[in-house]
C-alpha cells in the first residue's frame, strides 16, 4: 500500500509539472508581440477600389442617390409622410460618402493618435504637460 501512494503521488505531481509546462508555453506564445500586417500590402485590389470609388462619387453613383432620393420622394407621398424621404435622402448622401468615410477609417495615422493622446491627458488631469 505504500508503494501504491508513492506511484499516486507522483503520476499527480508528473501531471501538474506538464500541465504547468503546457500553460506556460500557452502565455508566452500569447504575449509574444507579432508581426502587424495591417495595411500592409493589397495593392492588387487598387484598382477595384479606385473604380468602386470613381463609381459611387461619379456620375453613377449620383444617378443611384438621385433614383434613391426619387423612390423616396414617391414612398413619402404614397405614405404621407417625410420619412421615405429622408430615408432615400440619407441613402443617397450616405452612399456618396461612404469611400471617404471609409478611407478615413482605414488610413489613421501615428501622429493623429499621439495628438489625440495627448487632449485626453490635459482633459483628464486638466494641467496639461
Amino acid at each position: 500500500m505504500n508503494l501504491q501512494n508513492k506511484f499516486s503521488v507522483g503520476t499527480r505531481n508528473t501531471y501538474y509539472t506538464q500541465l504547468a509546462l503546457v500553460l506556460g508555453v500557452v502565455l508566452i506564445l500569447a504575449l509574444l508581440p507579432t508581426i502587424a500586417q495591417a495595411g500592409g500590402g493589397g495593392g492588387e485590389f487598387d484598382e477595384v477600389w479606385e473604380q468602386l470609388k470613381d463609381w459611387t462619387q461619379g456620375t453613377l453613383g449620383r444617378i443611384i442617390a438621385g433614383c434613391m432620393i426619387i423612390v423616396g420622394i414617391v414612398g413619402g407621398i404614397a405614405r404621407q409622410s417625410l420619412m421615405a424621404f429622408a430615408m432615400g435622402a440619407g441613402g443617397g448622401v450616405g452612399l456618396y460618402n461612404s469611400p471617404g468615410v471609409i478611407e478615413s477609417i482605414m488610413t489613421a495615422t501615428v501622429a493623429a493618435t499621439a495628438e489625440t493622446a495627448t487632449q485626453i491627458q490635459m482633459i483628464s488631469n486638466g494641467l496639461g504637460m
